[in-house]
């Protein structure tokens, strides 16, 4: 009876007067939902430029506030407003909310973390869980990379805790490329890694201070070269890879060396290898 008598106490008598004032407030809160989400839409497709996304940016935002406005007088209604009813009631919503956003909280702890070990930074180029491109912000919640198809993704620190972290360069200017070829087994291999090796030295984008390496590596249908190289800077890296490939592929196709025939799974293998290099 005390229990019944206490949860009697946290909530007001709803007679039919606070039902209409509910249904009205919330049926309001449902309408005026609408009209601005669609007012604003409407709006904001008839601008251009940057004004046009920040009315975009409105529609959240105005959605957030019609909420939360809708709840400051519901609440009243439903609840009796006495000091210890509030504490009862904002334990209860802070627990549900600490509980909804322990990945939140996590994530910042991993980005404090993060500021420490220094597992990446801007101007790094890293692969996490997939995702490949420079850094360019590294904020409290998540880090902003940019992919090579100019893609802005924001990864949450949180991935530190159970992904590795692939960081090509490591806050310096030295990055190493691959550039992949497929030759058929019936050439000179030294004849072959000799052209490989002068194709990277007269290369505009190549840097001269690190190794150049050609590694051969025998398969069943033919024979897999990798040139293993460092452009000046690691953003010239795709057009570094590009320009070993093409002047790599007219100099072998030059000197009569034929492309290996994959088959369909050994090309889904060497593409997998190729990527996983990143």
């Amino acid at each position: 009876m005390d229990e019944q008598q206490k949860y009697a106490r946290l909530f007001n008598d709803i007679d039919s007067q606070a039902l209409i004032t509910l249904g009205v407030v919330l049926a309001g809160a449902i309408v005026l939902i609408i009209v601005s989400q669609r007012g604003l839409n409407w709006l904001a497709s008839r601008l251009h430029g940057q004004v046009r996304f920040r009315i975009f940016a409105l529609v959240p935002l105005t959605r957030l506030f019609i909420l939360i406005t809708a709840l400051a007088i519901i609440v009243p209604i439903v609840i009796e407003p006495s000091l210890r009813n509030m504490v009862t009631l904002l334990g209860a919503l802070g627990l549900a909310i600490g509980f909804a956003m322990k990945d939140y909280v996590s994530s910042l702890i991993a980005g404090v973390v993060s500021a420490i070990e220094l597992p990446y930074r801007p101007g790094d180029w890293v692969n996490i869980e997939g995702t490949y491109g420079e850094v360019k912000h590294v904020g409290l919640r998540t880090v902003d990379i940019q992919t090579p198809d100019d893609d802005l993704v924001a990864v949450p620190h949180l991935k530190l805790w159970d992904h590795a972290v692939y960081n090509a360069n490591n806050g310096g200017t030295s990055l190493q490329c691959v550039a992949s070829f497929y030759l058929h087994p019936e050439h000179e291999a030294g004849r072959v890694r000799k052209a490989l090796r002068d194709v990277a030295l007269t290369s505009a984008y190549l840097k001269f201070d690190q190794p150049i390496i050609v590694v051969a590596e025998e398969k069943p249908w033919g024979t897999h070269y990798r040139i293993r190289a460092y452009p000046v800077d690691p953003r010239q890296q795709f057009l570094f890879i590009t320009d070993l490939t093409v002047r790599g592929k007219t100099l072998l196709s030059a000197a009569g060396v034929q492309s290996a025939l994959l088959p369909p799974d050994a090309a889904l293998d060497a593409r997998n290898a190729a990527d996983s290099t990143y």
